[in-house]
């Protein structure tokens, strides 16, 4: 179903997010869109979350590409976590099915991004005045049931990536963070060049900076030699004229 401009940059920006982040990960990988599947039998069941993560990294099929993933499968495991982009065409299938698709193949984790707060009021299970929401959480409990523990503006903790997922923008887009305030983003690849290209650049300015002032405090010792030996020399020659004087006073006499 073709989406909004703006729902697949909010995708895009997530996806960067968590695949520069996956590379300090073991065995992780981040996907978009990929079939998860969990019924050997009924290979039509299963959905394609917007953003998947998961550990251990699934097998590559033979041919190099990764097409789905088959729960039934050696190697293929559900995803530790699921993020879901809410369209506009369809909210109430990210509000309702997709957390029901996410208990049944065993995700632990699912986050609802609702950056139009497109969703439903009711949905549900959850009442009249439900929604919708720009944030929710979903989370299996101590009994293996699967339920929203958080729905509101956030920012909402997420225990699988131990941070913080946060609405910024005007709630449009979808952020992580190490630390509630948001003030430790997690970068995406060409946000963490930029910042280490901008940390070059003020590092080479700090070092020009300092041998600039270091060739400053070298001219000011310089001249405060020069001064001082000019004031001795000017010291010496008023002796010198002093004691010339003395002496003629003293031949005079």
């Amino acid at each position: 179903m073709p989406q909004s401009d703006s729902h697949n940059d909010a995708i895009k920006l997530v996806e960067a997010i968590l695949t520069w982040w996956a590379r300090s990960q073991p065995n992780t990988k981040v996907v978009r869109d990929l079939a998860i599947r969990w019924m050997k039998d009924r290979h039509q069941v299963g959905f394609d979350p917007d953003i998947a993560v998961f550990r251990p990294a699934p097998p590559i099929d033979p041919d190099g590409d990764l097409r789905s993933v088959r729960t039934w499968e050696p190697g293929h495991t559900p995803p530790i976590l699921a993020i879901e982009v809410v369209s506009n065409t369809n909210p109430r299938k990210d509000y309702e099915v997709v957390p029901d698709k996410c208990e049944a193949c065993g995700t632990p984790e699912l986050c609802v991004f609702d950056p139009h707060l497109a969703g439903p009021r009711r949905t549900r299970g959850h009442g009249e005045d439900d929604g919708p929401h720009r944030l929710q959480l979903w989370r299996h409990d101590a009994n293996g049931k699967f339920k929203r523990v958080y729905a509101g503006d956030g920012p909402v903790y997420s225990p699988t990536l131990n941070a913080y997922f946060i609405a910024v923008d005007e709630g449009r887009k979808l952020r992580i963070s190490d630390d509630e305030a948001g003030l430790q983003w997690w970068l995406t690849s060409e946000e963490a060049e930029r910042k280490a290209k901008e940390e070059e650049r003020a590092e080479k300015v700090a070092a020009r900076t300092a041998k600039e002032a270091e060739r400053r405090a070298k001219e000011e010792a310089l001249a405060r030699e020069a001064m001082e030996r000019a004031a001795k020399e000017e010291a010496l020659a008023r002796i010198a004229e002093l004691e010339a004087q003395l002496a003629k006073a003293t031949q005079k006499t």
